[in-house]
């Protein structure tokens, strides 16, 4: 059975005054910045009001919601969802897979990676591959049906024993996937891998609690093979003005030395 107009006011009502909570938004702040009165914003979020298609995605942009949770908005209020999901290889796509490939290429010699929004592995150039095999065996990689870079740094099979200031990054990386399972949304995925992470038996209570303040200003992932160093720090980029849920949430994650020796023995990797 269908849900009754009732039930569909609610479900959006929910919706909305769950992302206007983690905005930190009042009725009063998202009646401001937007077209939207604040009357009419609490008849939307106790179901008294039915949002029009129109005003579902004026109240997304200005609480900049994802795409994917603003498809959910639409649904729960009746409406069929607008932005599509691409697979990488469709035929359409295929400027921003040159895009991409050409940014992988640019990086060399130092490592890059295509993620997604829940860190699955979904490209890399040969300096990230070719990295990942100097630390880890590749048999021991065939253990993971599909990489996924978070698992990787946690598994102590995977890049963890090679990580020197484990803790630090360790504590940092917890808290971005909190972070980014609460501002993105909470979706099964991103609180399986949250809870995945912090299922190790060492890990910390305080990795439990979300926390917003860093207490560095640059994070530095320091790696040790043998005799060899390799500290890096990234950078993340994502698409501009996307209209497609996997273009919005791909990101491209590029590591470059911290120091010169870094830069000295990756030169001195294979192939390069």
């Amino acid at each position: 059975m269908p849900p009754s107009v009732e039930d569909r006011r609610s479900s959006f009502g929910h919706c909305l005054r769950q992302w206007r909570d983690r905005r930190g938004l009042s009725q009063l702040d998202l009646a401001v910045i937007s077209s939207v009165s604040q009357r009419h914003i609490s008849f939307l979020e106790s179901g008294r009001a039915n949002p029009s298609r129109d005003m579902i995605l004026e109240l997304a942009t200005v609480l900049d919601i994802p795409l994917r949770e603003q498809n959910v908005m639409l649904t729960a209020a009746g409406f069929a969802p607008i932005y599509s999901e691409s697979d990488l290889h469709d035929p359409q796509v295929e400027p921003v897979r040159k895009a991409l490939d050409f940014i992988l290429h640019k990086q060399e010699p130092y490592p890059a990676v295509v993620i997604d929004r829940y860190w699955n592995l979904l490209q890399s150039n040969s300096a990230a591959t070719h990295f990942m095999n100097l630390l880890i065996e590749p048999q021991a990689l065939q253990k993971f049906d599909r990489v996924n870079l978070m698992s990787l740094m946690f598994d102590p099979q995977g890049l963890r024993p090679f990580v020197a200031n484990w803790q630090e990054v360790a504590g940092h990386l917890i808290r971005r996937v909190h972070r980014e399972a609460v501002v993105e949304g909470q979706s099964e995925k991103s609180i399986a891998l949250l809870n995945e992470l912090l299922a190790y038996p060492d890990a910390p209570q305080s990795w439990r609690d979300l926390q917003w303040e860093w207490h560095t200003p640059l994070l530095t992932v320091n790696f040790v093979k043998g005799d060899r160093c390799f500290n890096f720090f990234s950078t993340i980029a994502t698409l501009g003005t996307p209209y497609d849920i996997t273009l919005q949430e791909v990101r491209v994650e590029c590591l470059f030395p911290a120091d010169e020796v870094t830069e000295e023995n990756i030169r001195k990797l294979p192939n390069f």
